[in-house]
């Protein structure tokens, strides 16, 4: 049971992490190094309150690295802004590779949606300069689709039965 205790709280921890990030992307345009470098340095501390084996730590560094050179290229072609490289980065750290997947999808709608909202409000304005899609709010809101819709329940779950 104190597993779970501690699984809680690294969740809780990522999930104001995430908020933290969404805040500041929507002000500054730009997520802080020191809060993506936070993110990846607790995902070891979920693995060890999670069980993870060598074999699951390994998938969980294989996604990382492919999210990182995935999004490299996003970033050396102007798509997707350095802090938002590290974020997802830094969360492929702690979601097994199906969740992840469908962090992805949701991320891409919400990106996709919060572009169509910004790109009307250019618009509206008649602003002649290039919209700035803060992309870290879509990546956070995913994460906390994916905390709130697979990890609480299976916690939840084992603590019921457990």
């Amino acid at each position: 049971m104190q597993s779970e205790y501690f699984q809680y709280a690294l969740l809780a921890a990522l999930a104001i992490a995430l908020l933290v990030a969404a805040v500041t992307d929507l002000r500054r345009r730009e997520i802080d190094n020191w809060l993506n470098i936070a993110i990846a340095l607790g995902a070891p501390l979920f693995w060890l309150a999670s069980g993870f084996g060598m074999l699951e730590i390994g998938f969980q560094l294989g996604i990382a690295v492919l999210t990182f050179v995935v999004m490299l290229v996003l970033f050396a072609t102007g798509q997707m802004g350095g802090g938002d490289v590290k974020l997802l980065t830094a969360l492929a750290l702690w979601i097994t590779p199906v969740w992840f997947l469908r962090l992805l999808i949701v991320m891409a709608i919400v990106g996709g949606l919060l572009t169509i909202v910004l790109y009307v409000r250019h618009r509206i304005r008649r602003d002649g300069s290039k919209i700035a899609v803060p992309y870290g709010v879509a990546i956070s809101v995913a994460g906390l689709w994916i905390i709130g819709s697979h990890y609480v329940p299976v916690l939840l779950n084992a603590g019921i039965s457990g």
